[in-house]
């Protein structure tokens, strides 16, 4: 039995989570959750899984919480909340689903305390990657991947040798715009760029994955969980989404880790390593009914926010917390109306421009800097 604290119960990776939980329960307890401001959901999380401890985004639904439940479970609010449910004592194994640079705190004090991490949330290791794995590496803690590119490249490295890789090929779909060139994108509306052709996922990453941001983003987080140089870390556009990532070998082998687009399966994975159970309301792949599969060079002038991360990536320190941030702050913008699609990479390329790179920064250098970054991305709106 693992016992399980979920931060972002109530977002699409922490509602598959729960799936997973669910369907599991001699092998899986929920004992604490964080949510944003669903407070319905919030309710029925607690009514079914009956945990030990919940915290919320807002004091004002921490109240209302408290006071329904009259004492019959724990009740945190706001960072700290989110904190208390990283470290929560009576839990072994952490799900950080949540979204934004929001996770890195509780991420390192869970580590400190020894959990075992099933991350999700890649915003913590873009933003202070050398902080996590050195914490990581310290206190002997296993930090796996939920993502289901890093899971598919964890999986085709099990029973290998670190020294004989080649390079990493994460897979691409190409997100909501794939076939639009970028002169088309003047004028798209939030709207469109939330109708993804594979996945299902929140508003934010959303839009990443359109912008191709977040694949920049895994490109980075990739470096920091296999330690591999950024010239060794390929993307490749693949329509279908069915490979999930691949490893090529110096021997010129490549393993693939295949799939139909399900997140479900990465989550259920990173709960079970290295056993695995079984999973039967997944759509087994079927490749004859399937019949080709299709590749693409990345064309890094039509997705600019890809080279944008490979360039804050290679320059390290700073720069990376630069380019998350200011990305954050340009989605919010975009989905809140006030700016076009196409100012997104403009806003990070501004930011990052401007931004004089620190080399080694410390946790409170970190979070000055995407302070700073999110203010003057905000002024320029």
């Amino acid at each position: 039995m693992k016992n399980i604290s979920l931060l972002g119960a109530t977002g699409s990776i922490g509602t598959q989570t729960l799936d997973i939980i669910r369907n599991n329960p001699e092998q899986f307890k929920l004992k604490a959750f964080s949510a944003g401001r669903n407070l319905d959901l919030t309710r029925k999380i607690i009514s079914e899984f009956q945990p030990e401890f919940v915290s919320v985004q807002k004091k004002e639904d921490y109240e209302i919480l408290k006071a329904e439940l009259a004492g019959n479970i724990n009740i945190s609010y706001g960072e700290d909340g989110l904190t208390e449910t990283a470290v929560y004592a009576h839990s072994d194994t952490v799900v950080n689903a949540v979204l934004g640079s929001v996770g890195l705190y509780p991420t390192l004090q869970a580590i400190k305390e020894r959990k075992t991490i099933a991350i999700a949330n890649k915003e913590t290791l873009v933003t202070a990657g050398h902080l996590v794995m050195q914490a990581a590496k310290e206190n002997q803690v296993a930090l796996l991947p939920v993502d289901s590119e890093h899971s598919a490249i964890f999986q085709c490295l099990q029973g290998e040798n670190e020294k004989n890789i080649e390079s990493l090929i994460l897979t691409a779909s190409g997100g909501s715009f794939r076939d639009k060139t970028r002169a088309e994108l003047t004028n798209v509306t939030v709207k469109e760029a939330l109708n993804h052709p594979n996945w299902s996922m929140g508003a934010k990453i959303t839009i990443d994955s359109a912008t191709m941001m977040n694949k920049g983003l895994e490109v980075i987080e990739a470096h920091w969980l296999f330690n591999i140089p950024f010239d060794k870390i390929k993307v490749v556009q693949h329509r279908e989404s069915i490979i999930h990532s691949m490893v090529e070998f110096h021997d010129s082998s490549i393993k693939a880790q295949l799939g139909t687009p399900d997140m479900r399966v990465p989550i259920q994975y990173a709960l079970t390593y290295p056993d695995r159970l079984e999973l039967p309301s997944a759509e087994k792949l079927n490749l004859a009914q399937i019949g080709k599969l299709h590749f693409k060079e990345m064309d890094f002038d039509r997705f600019y926010c890809l080279k944008l991360a490979y360039e804050a990536g290679s320059a390290g320190g700073t720069m990376p917390t630069v380019l998350n941030a200011a990305n954050e702050a340009a989605v919010t913008a975009f989905l809140d109306g006030k700016i076009t699609f196409l100012q997104i990479d403009e806003l990070i390329e501004n930011s990052l421009e401007r931004h004089n790179v620190m080399k080694h920064p410390d946790l409170e250098t970190i979070k000055a800097v995407d302070k700073e970054t999110r203010e003057y991305v905000h002024s320029l709106i």
